[in-house]
Order: C-alpha cells, then structure tokens, then sequence
C-alpha cells in the first residue's frame, strides 16, 4: 500500500512551463480532446502534462536512472507513452490541482493525495499496441492558471509571465481541401506595433511558424507559405481587433480583444505518486462514470477506468530495478517483470 512517505516531490522551474507550451501549440491540430471543454482549457492541460513529462525525466537523469526516450510521443500521437524504463513503455498520468484552497491543503499535508482516484481513460486503456507490463505512473501537479480576462489582467499587473494566444477555428487549422492559403494576410487596429507569430502547416504538414510586425491599420503579408493556421499569438494584450485575411477563407477572421487566452502555468510543486503495471490496472480498476467526483476533480469529463492512489507501487521500488538493469545492460536480457 502506498503511504504519504512514498510521495516524490520535483522542484517546478518556469522552463518547465515554456517546454510545455511549445509542445502544445505544435500539436494544436491534432490533439483529440477526449475531455471537452474550450481548446484554451485543453491547451492548459497539455502544457501542465507536457512539463510533468520533462520534470518527470530530469528526476531520472539527475538520480542516475536509465531510460529512454526513442519511444516518446510525437505532437502528432498525444496518447502514446512518453519514456522506456527497464525496457517497458513508461505513461505518466499527472492530474493539474489549480484550486488555491486545495493547493494550500495538499502544500501542507501532501498525504491527502493518498484520497486521489488514479485515473486511465478507458478509451485510451482499450486502446490497441499495449503490453501487459507496459507502466503506469501517475503524478500531480499543483499550479494556478489564469483562464478568465480579470485573472490575466491580474498577472499582467503583477509582472508575471503570460503566453497569450487565439486557437483557430476548425476551418482555418484542419481544412478540408488541403491547398495554399494564397495572400494570406494580417493587419492590426492597435495604436502601436504590436508583435505576432502565427503557427500552423505546410503542404507537406511540417509545422511552421511566422513571427510578424504589425504596424497599426496596415495590411502585412506573410511570406511562408501555409496550408493550415492553427494559432494567432501575440507578445502583448491586444487592446483591439487582429484581422486575418486569405482569398481561400473568404471573408477576413477577426480575433477580437477578449479573444485572447494566457496558457501559461504557474507551477509550483509536482508530487510523484506510484505506478502499476497496465496488468495489475485492469486487474484492479473499476470503472469511473462521467461526471463522477473525484478528490482531484469536481466532476471527470470523460469514462475512466479508476484505481485508488493507496494501492500503486511506490516509485522508489521500480527505480531501484531499473538501476540494477541499467548495471546489467550489457548483458542480452530486459527487466523482467516489474
């Protein structure tokens, strides 16, 4: 049974943030979004996952734990494992805590994580390709958000960082008819330059990118050429409209003022809980309806499978194995079973 002592706590840096967020706006257009809810609240959850993930692999190096990463998820398959521990997929769960009471609560007594459901989609468990000692870790990050306009007018007064930016609506980032946007254009009715990048694909799907100047009221072209435009983000709070103009859209995509979001995570702390082979999950596990409460959530947005966090394996138990593997790597033999 996992215990309060079992808990791992990570420092939480700003990179890991900013590791998280350029994750999330290269896989805009192709994240499935088991969850609902806005793509800015699905961007928010990408990048908390995302900078678990880098958290998560530091610890690794820094203890001296072997892994590998060949296996990693590319932006384009967000649901696929992140590292290999011991020659086993590794898939780290971690679950976002931004409510500043329940922050405090857990900052004081991390055991009452031990109340937590772990949490696998059960379309993502059902899914094909996985290995009955394929590994499940979970983790939980505690950190604020700023998703309403008089949050981020907050952290904009506070000095903190913001990534401000404006999903595309589906029409512009997963088009149909896959051709050039010809003469695709831009233009500010700021009072001042305002700097914006825009991000999306090319013929090929590679993800590109465009950083422009946009002086107020004037029309500016944009070189590269794109098929698809995922993302509009603008270095700065956009007092008043941004027009985004091609002839393959018809008329001009206007992003109004409160059509900004800050996707920035003010991470503070991330506990490592446990794991469990995806065998001894299925064994365990119950079935969890949507809309269910859980201690992490007011109610789940998708059917989950569940297994209580007091009966994962601790960590420092699988670390430990990996470690006496990555001394016999040599040899031609894996892990075995965890």
């Amino acid at each position: 049974m996992l215990t309060a002592a079992d808990l791992i706590h990570l420092p939480y840096t700003p990179d890991l943030t900013a590791g998280g967020i350029a994750y999330a706006c290269r896989s805009l257009a192709y994240t499935y979004d088991r969850m609902g809810g806005s793509p800015l609240d699905r961007l928010r959850r990408i990048v908390g996952g995302v900078a678990v993930e880098l958290a998560f692999r530091r610890c690794l190096t820094e203890q001296g734990i072997p892994f590998d990463v060949l296996g990693a998820t590319p932006f384009t398959d967000p649901d696929r494992y992140d590292v290999s521990l011991g020659g086993h997929r590794c898939d780290v769960k971690s679950f976002l805590l931004s409510r500043r009471t329940q922050i405090s609560q857990v900052r004081r007594d991390p055991g009452l994580l031990l109340q937590a459901a772990a949490l696998v989609p059960l379309d993502q468990f059902a899914a094909e390709g996985h290995s009955s000692q394929d590994i499940y870790l979970f983790a939980f990050l505690l950190a604020l958000t700023a998703p309403s306009q008089a949050d981020l007018q907050k952290v904009i007064l506070a000095g903190r960082p913001v990534y401000l930016i404006h999903p595309m609506p589906a029409e512009w980032a997963r088009p149909k008819v896959w051709l050039p946007l010809e003469q695709l254009a831009l233009k500010s009715e700021c009072e001042a330059p305002i700097t914006v990048e825009i991000g999306g694909q090319d013929a090929e799907r590679n993800f590109v990118t465009a950083a422009l100047e946009l002086p107020p009221s004037q029309r500016v072209a944009v070189e590269q050429v794109f098929c698809s435009l995922a993302y509009v983000q603008a270095r700065r709070r956009p007092e008043v409209r941004i027009g985004i103009h091609s002839p393959a859209r018809g008329e001009a995509y206007l992003v109004q003022p409160h059509g900004w979001g800050n996707i920035w995570v003010y991470g503070m702390d991330i506990l490592l809980a446990g794991y469990l082979t995806h065998e001894e999950f299925r064994r365990k596990a119950h079935v969890l309806p949507a809309g269910s409460r859980v201690f992490q959530y007011d109610q789940t947005r998708t059917k989950n499978l569940a297994v209580p966090v007091t009966e994962l394996r601790p960590l420092g138990q699988l670390f430990g194995r990996v470690k006496e593997w990555g001394v016999e790597r040599k040899r031609p033999a894996h892990l075995g079973a965890i």
